[in-house]
């Protein structure tokens, strides 16, 4: 005879997930590890209870979700929250199943020894994705229980799809990326490396970082490279060793083969795994339709519903092709693809050395990781039939080029800049006066026919992309 699990098991269980009921602290493994930078906004957000929304925590796997939420109840309790108001739940776990949401708060609150008081609550539900038609059972959640703040968290590959058809108005998102190389250095508390200076730009200046030391800068952003992207792989030497076996299996593996053929019914979940192969060895290439279609022998339609799928999962970017004069292309044929963590190739494949043939495309990949984390920004870059640049800003007021970026990893164009021959044409065709050029290890401006070169390492510069994202985003918190 088959038995339903026990209510008393289930309770048991509750109160074994809220130990802060008894103690009023979250355990010590997850009070000891670091904020991510966006700590301060999703908790701004998480407590501002003028919006009756719900709150939807998301990102990709193993980006510190579950660890921002345990640092949001730490940070209730501080603020002098009741301990038996917050109620922490993980979905996935096998107990719960089959058991709905309002079910599980009816069970939360019998738990904490308050069935009957359901206002003033705090209630977090973990990895929201492993319960079916999780955003019906939210939203007669919330509406049933105004007084009351909720928030889930999962993958964006599971949750992002319906966050958006079902909860417009109701849901409000909030994406966790992987780590910047800012947080990176943050979190490992060395940020002595780095002092801020002003950079020359126009008529104006602009923040920029500098280091007394490109040498180790360099060394931690080849780490960045190879398994930054993780929070836990910073603190743990077992995923330093073996990147492959933690990214792959439990990154990688359950994206390309549970959440993204669960969520769109994909058949064929070989054919889906060989395409984001080929895309992660090739990251920071220009692609079309047609050449992944003909190398992976699948249509093109299957394709273009492939790479939306990785981009929903924010695995990839794509990114549009302008013209030498900036102008965009009315049929969008041919796209660059970026993985949004370059880590990711590293542990499919294999970590690099600063030598590497890839560490061009890598370093590319890094630098448009950082960027990709600036809200409300559009990046494109420029190909037309005699050259190529790696990245272009577009005004918001005329859509023309403002400013433009080539991303290399060596010192040779500082003593040799004629090579940069698309950069000053493109400069040229828009009368732009200066630009940027990443290399290695040189900071340096020079003028070469009447454009303003500026040269800065690619570590500090990207180091400098996030550090100012995040002072952006605290000004508007502000």
């Amino acid at each position: 005879m088959i038995k339903n699990i026990a209510i008393s098991q289930v309770l048991d269980r509750i109160r074994f997930e809220n130990g802060w009921w008894i103690n009023g602290q979250t355990d010590e493994h997850f009070k000891k590890m670091p904020h991510r930078a966006y700590f301060q906004q999703f908790h701004e957000l998480a407590t501002n209870l003028e919006v009756h929304r719900s709150i939807v925590l998301m990102g990709p796997r193993r980006v510190g979700k579950t660890v921002m939420l345990y640092h949001l109840v730490q940070k209730l309790l501080d603020e002098g929250h009741s301990p038996r108001r917050i109620l922490f739940i993980t979905v996935e776990n096998p107990i719960y199943n089959h058991i709905g949401l309002e079910q599980l708060f009816k069970h939360g609150l019998e738990a904490s020894g308050a069935a009957n008081e359901t206002d003033g609550w705090y209630v977090i539900f973990d990895e929201i994705q492993y319960l079916k038609d999780w955003d019906v059972h939210l939203k007669s959640l919330m509406e049933s229980y105004r007084k009351s703040r909720f928030i889930v968290s999962g993958s964006a590959a599971a949750l992002q799809f319906k966050s958006k058809e079902s909860g417009a108005g109701r849901f409000t998102d909030f994406m966790l990326p992987p780590l910047t190389f800012y947080e990176f250095i943050q979190m490992q508390q060395l940020t002595h490396l780095v002092h801020q200076v002003q950079l020359p730009w126009g008529k104006n200046h602009v923040d920029f970082f500098s280091t007394h030391d490109i040498k180790e800068l360099n060394r931690l952003f080849l780490d960045y490279i190879n398994f930054g992207g993780y929070p836990e792989a910073i603190f743990s030497e077992a995923v330093k060793k073996n990147p492959a076996r933690f990214v792959r299996n439990d990154v990688v593996d359950k994206v390309l083969l549970r959440d993204l053929p669960g969520l769109y019914g994909i058949s064929n979940v070989q054919e889906l795994n060989s395409l984001f192969t080929t895309i992660a060895y090739n990251t920071a290439n220009e692609f079309s339709l047609e050449s992944l279609s003909k190398q992976s022998n699948a249509p093109k339609n299957t394709i273009k519903k492939y790479v939306e799928y990785l981009e929903a999962a924010f695995l990839i970017k794509i990114i549009k092709r302008v013209d030498q004069s900036g102008k965009r292309f009315q049929r969008e044929n041919f796209f660059k693809i970026y993985l949004t963590n370059p880590s990711l190739r590293s542990a499919l494949f294999s970590p690099l050395d600063a030598t590497d043939e890839a560490m061009g495309n890598l370093t590319e990949t890094a630098i448009y990781a950082q960027w990709l984390h600036r809200l409300n920004f559009t990046p494109f870059y420029a190909r037309w039939n005699s050259g190529e640049v790696d990245m272009i800003g577009l005004s918001e007021k005329n859509l023309k080029p403002n400013w433009v970026l080539e991303i290399k990893w060596s010192d040779r164009y500082v003593k040799k800049p004629e090579e940069l021959k698309s950069l000053i044409k493109f400069c040229k065709e828009n009368n732009l006066k200066q630009a940027l050029v990443t290399t290695a290890t040189v900071q340096s401006v020079i003028i070469y026919e009447d454009v303003e070169i500026t040269f800065i390492p690619a570590s500090s510069y990207a180091y400098t992309i996030g550090a100012n994202t995040m002072q952006i985003q605290r000004n508007e918190l502000s």
